[in-house]
């Protein structure tokens, strides 16, 4: 009898943290005939049968439901942990379970003998005590409430002024102060850290003086602002301390493995060096290792970016996060975790330069600048008048608080924008960057490409068969199999309108083709080596080679036709480099860790130049493409979607990846694609472009007024209520021309020209 060990779970939410541990391999569905349309299965241990099926969806009748309520709550936790499951419900009145699941991760078939093993693995547990729960971390320090106090300050300082209440001065003064630490704090570590007077020491002596004036409206107001200007900033800035990314937690939660002669399944992270790892259909390679027995065609898109799935046999090694798409194979696990190639690139990633968003706006740069000159001409004036208040307004008209808010608003309603229009950008730093791109490098597979198998072209080979009958035996014989040329040549006869033939014994051999029978003929469809190995003619009367596959097709003995098979390019591809290729200074590239011979080929569809294209990229190679264009003083763009581009995505100085890309790219990339369409690139840009403008009219906007104004109070004097009037006022309408991203709300399509 099955035994099982099930750690489980205190409420739904915690499914994910079962352990499970089966013993005794794995049972076997079998077919014996029809009931009223559904088939009779026949277990040793649970009996049940299949009710209904649906795409994506079973019902089954399990009658041990009806009368063993802690055998219902044991399936209950196997399936929900499951990761092939999408969903279960279990009726116990009626001894009904019904379970989807995604035709995309597993097959019919497939799908059947692994629910059957579910079922009878929940027959008999041993219940192990929840473990105790971590204690919590501290808790995180509560934030500074600035926006709180400076809107108190605020609040008091137009009470007790323009409205004549009788606040205790004191009082007001207090809020002021406690409400200044903030850029007090800011501005010693400036001085402590960098050697340097910033923005933040000439607001904080402005403030200090307007206040021991007992001007409380006007340092007051610079405090809403600079508060306001700061929360909007810490919105758009992404953290200078990327995210931890783990590759476990991107693999299944559970791992297959034989130990002692067993199979046992266990949590992925217990699995160590020397254990023999078992790989199923629908599963993830957990490790690095190298076959001990079996044969599986794998799908290593993501690492490699080879679009076509690879047969791997006893000896030869296979890696993480590559995905079983037929076969099962035992594997000697040798590197684990972030050990292994995917986790190699994966700390490569993470060892890129990281970049520092405050320091690097441009505009602040500018205000930054701005700061001495500020401070000498406020002193100077004070020297020769001995008028502090004369000091405080030339103090207060500085380009600081101006920029301060209306760069980050403009920033945020960028993003905000962009975001509404199915492209996330994830910081102003980001934003920037993107304006200033001249050099775009993309990954091929699964960006300019699909990255999945299409049919593109149907040749006979018999003058006497048509290639609608090529195709029509095609289909037949490759139906219902997962092999995803298989599906690629069944998918293409559906769109033709053929009707898929009847068939009847076949044989399909992993990594050769298929044997069928057909209309009473027998058919082969393969590999040429498959259909040499059966004895079949194979005159291709001197066929060239192209950048695409073929697969062959004959019946009894004879070469009927071939069908040419590849990864084609994404509709919109052409269209967005083509825009991309006549913006003046623009550089397209394109990386692949294909053949040169493929690479070339999609790189002369879309207009991208022999020197541009790199092809048998490796991660490794892809990062130091992205390194060595930035050393030539380019600023560099990458567009990719595999755990193989991180690397390259994090060395670029701005990345983008789509949503539907693996989960470490969309975690690397600076753009995400939501619609996973590249004409949102060429939209990002437009956005970013149009930023840079509003940035650049709005530094004018605030240094005109503020300029005019600072002349005046040289020259003649101007009352610190007065210069704030103007600062803040030049503050507002620049601000408002900020929001015009979101405030006009119109569709952008077309990509500047001109940088």
């Amino acid at each position: 009898m099955a035994k099982l060990s099930v750690q489980l779970p205190t409420s739904r939410s915690d499914v994910s943290q079962v352990a499970v541990t089966a013993k005794n391999g794995i049972s076997r569905v079998e077919s014996n005939g029809h009931s009223n349309g559904h088939p009779l299965v026949k277990s040793c241990e649970v009996p049940y049968t299949i009710v209904h099926r649906l795409p994506e969806r079973l019902r089954l009748r399990v009658p041990r439901l009806l009368y063993d309520a802690d055998y219902a709550q044991r399936l209950q936790v196997l399936l929900e942990a499951d990761t092939l499951v999408a969903s279960v419900r279990i009726n116990r009145a009626a001894a009904s379970l019904t379970v989807t699941y995604k035709s995309s991760k597993v097959s019919d078939t497939k799908i059947y003998s692994h629910l059957d093993h579910l079922i009878q693995a929940a027959s008999e547990v041993v219940v192990v005590k929840p473990s105790q729960p971590q204690p919590a971390s501290d808790a995180e320090e509560k934030p500074w409430p600035g926006m709180q106090l400076s809107a108190l300050a605020t609040t008091l300082a137009v009470l007790s002024g323009p409205l004549g209440w009788s606040i205790p001065p004191v009082m007001v003064a207090g809020s002021i102060t406690l409400a200044t630490l903030p850029v007090f704090k800011r501005a010693w570590e400036g001085i402590r850290d960098e050697r340097k007077l910033n923005i933040d020491f000439l607001d904080f002596i402005a403030i200090a003086i307007t206040t021991v004036q007992g001007q409380f409206l006007t340092p007051a107001l610079m405090l809403s602002l600079i508060e306001i200007g700061e929360n909007i900033r810490d919105r758009t800035a992404r953290s200078s301390a990327q995210q931890t990314l783990d590759l476990l937690s991107s693999l299944g939660q559970f791992v297959w493995v034989e130990r002692d002669g067993e199979k046992v399944q266990i949590p992925i992270q217990d699995v160590v060096r020397g254990d023999t790892v078992i790989v199923y259909p629908g599963e993830q390679v957990p490790v690095d290792g190298t076959i001990l027995r079996g044969k599986a065609l794998l799908d290593e898109q993501k690492l490699t970016g080879e679009s076509m799935p690879v047969l791997k046999k006893k000896g030869q090694t296979v890696y993480a996060s590559t995905l079983m798409r037929e076969g099962r194979i035992y594997i000697s696990a040798e590197r684990l975790g972030n050990d292994t190639c995917a986790g190699q690139s994966i700390r490569l990633m993470q060892e890129a330069p990281v970049h520092d968003t405050r320091m690097e706006n441009y505009a602040l740069n500018i205000a930054q600048k701005a700061v001495v000159p500020t401070l000498l001409l406020g002193s100077a004036v004070f020297a020769l008048t001995r008028n502090p208040a004369r000091a405080a307004s030339i103090f207060t008209l500085d380009l600081c608080t101006g920029i301060r808010v209306s760069i980050p608003t403009t920033v945020l309603a960028a993003l905000t924008y962009s975001a509404r229009h199915g492209v996330l950008i994830r910081s102003g730093r980001a934003l920037e960057k993107l304006a200033e791109v001249d050099t775009i490098v993309f990954d091929k597979t699964g960006t300019l490409t699909k990255g999945e198998v299409a049919v593109v072209g149907v040749e006979s080979r018999n003058p006497a068969t048509s290639t609608t009958r090529v195709l029509e035996l095609a289909a037949a014989a490759e139906q219902r199999l997962t092999h995803p040329v298989a599906e690629a040549i069944v998918r293409y006869a559906q769109e033709q309108g053929i009707q898929t033939l009847s068939r009847s014994k076949w044989d399909y051999q992993l990594g050769l083709g298929v044997r069928a029978d057909i209309d009473g003929e027998t058919v082969y469809v393969g590999s040429e080596r498959y259909l040499r190995q059966e004895g079949v003619e194979m005159d291709l009367n001197g066929h060239q080679k192209q950048a695409t596959s073929v697969i062959y097709v004959a019946s009894n003995g004879q070469l009927q036709g071939m069908i040419e098979y590849s990864d084609v390019l994404r509709s919109e591809s052409r269209e967005v480099i083509t825009a991309l290729l006549t913006v003046e200074g623009v550089e397209v590239h394109m990386l692949t860790g294909d053949n040169k011979r493929t690479a070339s080929a999609v790189a002369s569809q879309l207009g991208i130049p022999p020197t541009h294209t790199h092809a048998e990229a490796f991660p490794e190679q892809k990062a130091t493409v992205v390194r060595e264009l930035h050393e030539q003083g380019k600023t560099v763009a990458f567009v990719g979607d595999g755990i193989n581009d991180s690397p390259a995505l994090a060395y670029a100085d701005v990345s983008v990846s789509f949503a539907n890309g693996s989960e470490i790219a969309r975690e690397t990339a600076d753009v995400v694609l939501m619609q996973n369409d590249l004409h949102g690139l060429l939209e990002a840009i437009e956005i970013a472009r149009n930023a840079r403008q509003i940035i650049q009219q709005n530094t004018g906007l605030i240094a005109v007024p503020n300029v005019a104004a600072l002349a005046i109070a040289v020259l003649f004097g101007l009352n610190p209520l007065a210069a704030t009037v103007v600062n803040n006022g030049s503050t507002v309408v620049a601000g408002v021309n900020g929001l015009r991203p979101i405030l006009k709300n119109r569709k952008q399509k077309a990509l500047p020209s001109a940088r």
